[in-house]
């Protein structure tokens, strides 16, 4: 069975970009190069990758394709286009509409100080164009600011395939409402048939990182979306501030351990490989 992580990041310090990534971020104030990431998911035992942006920049993303045709086992680029900007994502659009990697976009939208980012006009009008690129559209760390607009966003593009990355990053060792509020959010955005989710960077500070802390989100995850639409993704190097990512890898296959082989499949690979036209 193939093994397919469907997140997986790459940068270099120093290089000008990267400007969220400061040395007060501990293990991740590092290169980490596609060589890097090749042996360490091969000795985990994953074959494949899906490579996501980590800076809203063209740069980023040309250093991940650049990648992508260097090596086998990154058989996808998530990249990044100006959402806001619907005449520069055209362009950056038609620049990249050659290399066979894109597979994606996203931003980092949690980033941005406006509430409803998802809901202008401008960011419609590009999301629009990515769908016609036949492209997905990953959202990072969606709760609690986005992941109720995620459900407008897909209804009103229904040709847009949209990823809920990291689960919509649901909260851990907080207070049992919050928790109740993601898993409503959630399941209204697994209620859109264009929408998947990623098992992915679900480390917290302060919080335990195991199977067993995680069963309760794991579950809630399951009876919404379903094996046929969640991926697994290791969230790569940023991971490694939960643990290794063997230890990871290990997470998952305890989640997963009771699912039917066809179910497994669709995890490990399949509804990666679908969403991202892989």
């Amino acid at each position: 069975m193939v093994r397919l992580d469907a997140h997986v990041h790459l940068w270099e310090v120093g290089s000008g970009q990267y400007s969220w990534l400061t040395p007060e971020h501990g293990i991740l104030f590092n290169t980490f190069t596609a060589e890097q990431a090749g042996q360490t998911l091969a000795d985990a035992g994953i074959d494949q990758a899906i490579l996501v942006q980590a800076d809203d920049t063209a740069a980023d993303t040309e250093m991940m394709l650049s990648a992508a045709a260097a090596h086998n086992w990154i058989v996808g680029v998530v990249g990044w286009v100006p959402l806001e900007d619907p005449a520069a994502t055209a362009t950056l659009l038609e620049r990249w509409g050659h290399h066979d990697a894109l597979c994606g976009v996203r931003a980092l939208i949690h980033n941005d100080p406006r509430p409803h980012f998802l809901a202008l006009e401008s960011v419609r009008e590009s999301l629009g164009l990515v769908a016609q690129a036949g492209l997905s559209f990953d959202v990072p760390d969606a709760f609690p600011r986005y992941l109720d607009q995620v459900v407008d966003l897909a209804q009103a593009l229904p040709g847009l395939r949209v990823v809920v990355d990291h689960l919509g990053k649901p909260p851990r060792g907080g207070r049992d409402e919050e928790f109740e509020r993601w898993q409503g959010q959630l399941a209204a955005v697994s209620a859109l048939p264009n929408t998947t989710a990623k098992l992915s960077g679900l480390h917290a500070d302060g919080a335990e990182y195991s199977a067993q802390a995680l069963e309760r989100v794991w579950d809630s995850a399951l009876s919404t979306f379903g094996p046929e639409r969640l991926m697994f993704g290791g969230d790569w190097p940023v991971s490694l501030l939960g643990g290794s990512y063997r230890e990871t890898v290990e997470i998952a296959e305890s989640l997963m351990s009771l699912l039917s082989p066809t179910e497994a499949r669709s995890m490990w690979a399949g509804t990666a490989q679908r969403v991202y036209d892989r």
